[in-house]
């Protein structure tokens, strides 16, 4: 059980992030009620009919109303607009955090919406996601054991960030701190690319002549490789696009790799090839013995 206690948690994008991170603070019983916002209805609906919020607000004054945890959790191009229209209904002393993607458009937004109210937000990125979208898809579990990078402003006061990352805690989750700048950089590589390159291939295959009959033939490995573009093309559109500087660097380096086995292929060297393979299977192990540690 943990030491914080939030009289009204508002969640604003009951989806997969929202509806995980209400869940999560239910069952944990840090939370007296949860009431959610979005643009479905229906998502609304079935949000309150899996327990993931005690009811649907009709505007952000009602869902404000006593709130003293906000959870920002819409695609990111979405983020200002949402800040900018809770702005005005914010209780003193309310925490305000978000589950973007990326940060440094995020913490902009936030400066550019909030005004003096900055120092009740801290911006955080839960590496929790899985490629099914919705509330239907939101776990109590989801957090467990992972890790949820906060990006902390210097305005923000350090009760709130206190509360704040308690109830990240309360989920389950480990907290690391990066600078927004760092984050986005790392998230680029490891996330961001790997999607785009995901999405990009189903993509290729799709608009082949020949799509049914490969589609027919792929096997395990095309299904762990593409896993991830079952993901929702909005959220993901708008972290490309938001983070497309530190992606179009990441798109050029993966390019340059995809020169070399090209070269390789060329000339048959078979050597060069089993090198880099080689390479790429001990560090993915080396990383996979960590992930599991």
């Amino acid at each position: 059980m943990s030491d914080v206690f939030f009289r009204k948690l508002a969640v604003f994008g009951v989806g997969l992030i929202g509806g995980s991170f209400a869940l999560a603070l239910k069952r944990a019983g840090v939370v007296q009620q949860v009431v959610g916002v979005g643009r479905s209805a229906a998502n609304l609906a079935r949000a309150v009919e899996l327990q993931a919020i005690d009811e649907a607000a009709v505007d952000s004054a009602s869902a404000l109303a006593g709130a003293d945890l906000v959870l920002v959790a819409v695609p990111v191009q979405q983020t200002r607009q949402v800040l900018q229209q809770i702005a005005g209904y914010l209780e003193p002393g309310a925490a305000v955090t978000d589950g973007g993607s990326t940060k440094r458009d995020v913490v902009a937004a936030a400066a550019a919406a909030l005004g003096a109210k900055l120092k009740q937000f801290v911006p955080a990125h839960p590496i929790a996601g899985a490629e099914l979208s919705g509330v239907q898809a939101a776990s109590a579990d989801l957090y467990r054991g992972r890790t949820v990078v906060i990006t902390p402003i210097p305005q923000a006061a350090p009760d709130i960030r206190a509360r704040v990352e308690q109830a990240w805690h309360a989920c389950g989750a480990r907290l690391v701190e990066m600078t927004p700048q760092h984050h986005d950089a790392v998230l680029a590589a490891v996330s961001h690319l790997p999607h785009a390159l995901a999405f990009a291939l189903v993509d290729m295959i799709a608009g082949r002549t020949d799509a049914a009959e490969l589609f027919s033939f792929a096997g395990a490995g095309f299904r762990d490789f593409t896993r991830i573009a079952s993901s929702s093309p909005e959220m993901w559109r708008d972290i490309c696009l938001a983070n497309r500087d530190l992606l179009l660097a990441e798109v050029s380096d993966y390019r340059a790799q995809l020169a070399r086995i090209e070269e390789y292929l060329q000339r048959a060297d078979g050597a060069a090839l089993e090198r880099m393979f080689e390479t790429a299977r001990a560090a993915r192990n080396a990383w996979l013995r960590t992930a599991k540690s």
